[in-house]
């Protein structure tokens, strides 16, 4: 007789299990288990047989995202593991949906991941919502030109990395769903490196302009100096084109030993308009979700167009968070939004996977309409809900 998982928070007890539960869906080598980690900024959820084995394991990430110059309390998914036997029979589905309603109660708005099959989490809310796309340069067709007289080069050291983050979110801060480097689990990994003395990367090199830093990339070397060697851009921001010119610059003299340089493009990326995107080749491509843990607390909390004025009623339906299911009242002025409950009728009814589109800029109202994830009579008018992909599309730029 089948019995409903039980769901609960890991513990270091479980450490052990999980990291081979880990180890065997995503197939990395066999090896002893590390010591339980410790840390903050994560809760990490497993599910439970009724003998006490654990047969599902998924990791709720505190991450903020930035989102029109205003960050988002963000519960970002990694990790998520069923062993074979217990595939197909809900334990997924139970694991989100407590997973969701602990990432409710402390404060989250959103949530993002990177799927490596999308149908399971479709059914419980998540919609495709755009792709992380990395790309191969041949080195040698980088520009390669005079270093700017007004511009200082140097290797970043680990005390660097603070202003580099500040950097960082200077040149996001208004894009729509990058992370935030904040939060205890960002402090934690960045704690780590400056006590340790280390980079996240084997060099950091920056560019500065009267002591000011205005542009940086941190890199990987690989794969020794033949026809395979690579240079793989891990984390690149510039302010100023003169300042991302020095870059490509920079990266365009290891021609010689790394013919090819990796990287990881987003539209109006600093560097893209100064390199052959003509000449570059498909590396890798990780599709990710999005859907909404609170949809009050997305639509509040994010920035909003101060030119964008409107309003729109619409029913959502959601399974795994009864909190968003019911009518809503939409209303955006001067840089705000709220959603309110609200007893009037309407004619547009939407789902949660319609919700996550429109929230990310993904898609229009006609056009979920047409995948089936708006409902309206016939002769409605659903552009109205246009309203909550005005600000634009979404970008993730980094893989968890």
């Amino acid at each position: 007789m089948p019995h409903d998982p039980h769901i609960r928070e890991l513990t270091a007890d479980d450490h052990a299990a999980a990291w081979h539960l880990g180890r065997t869906a995503f197939g990395s080598d066999p090896q002893p288990a590390p010591p339980p980690p410790t840390t903050p900024g994560i809760t990490r959820y497993g599910a439970f047989d009724h003998t006490g084995r654990l047969i599902g394991k998924a990791i709720d990430l505190h991450h903020h995202q930035w989102w029109d110059g205003r960050t988002i309390a963000a519960a970002d998914i990694a990790g998520v593991a069923v062993t074979p036997e217990a595939r197909g029979r809900g334990t997924a589905r139970a694991l989100l949906t407590a997973l969701l309603r602990g990432a409710h109660d402390r404060g989250a708005a959103i949530s993002a991941l990177f799927p490596t099959v999308a149908a399971p989490y479709r059914a419980c809310g998540w919609e495709t919502a755009g792709t992380l796309r990395t790309v191969n340069l041949p080195t040698a067709l980088l520009t390669r030109h005079h270093p700017s007289p007004h511009l200082t080069v140097r290797p970043g050291t680990p005390t660097d990395l603070t202003t580099v983050d500040e950097l960082h979110t200077h040149t996001i801060r208004h894009r729509r769903g990058l992370l935030a480097r904040n939060g205890p689990l960002h402090e934690h990994h960045r704690t780590r490196h400056t006590t340790d003395n280390t980079l996240p990367y084997d060099g950091l090199t920056l560019v500065e302009h009267h002591g000011h830093l205005v542009g940086y990339a941190g890199w990987n070397r690989r794969n020794h100096y033949g026809d395979d060697g690579t240079i793989t851009v891990e984390d690149l921001a510039a302010t100023t084109a003169d300042a991302a010119r020095e870059l490509v610059g920079i990266l365009a003299s290891w021609h010689s030993v790394a013919p090819t340089l990796r990287l990881t493009l987003l539209p109006g990326d600093p560097l893209t308009p100064h390199l052959p995107v003509e000449k570059a080749r498909e590396h890798h491509q990780d599709t990710w979700m999005h859907r909404p843990v609170d949809v009050t607390r997305a639509v509040r909390d994010r920035g909003w167009p101060t030119h964008l004025h409107g309003t729109a009623t619409f029913t959502l339906d959601d399974p795994l968070a009864d909190w968003n299911t019911g009518t809503w009242q939409l209303e955006v002025t001067d840089g705000h939004a709220d959603l309110r409950r609200t007893t009037a009728p309407a004619d547009l009814h939407l789902t949660v996977r319609g919700f996550a589109l429109l929230y990310t800029g993904t898609a229009t109202a006609r056009t979920i309409a047409q995948a089936g994830l708006l409902h309206h009579p016939a002769g409605t008018d659903p552009t109205p809900l246009d309203l909550l992909a005005a600000p634009g599309p979404a970008q993730l730029g980094d893989y968890f």
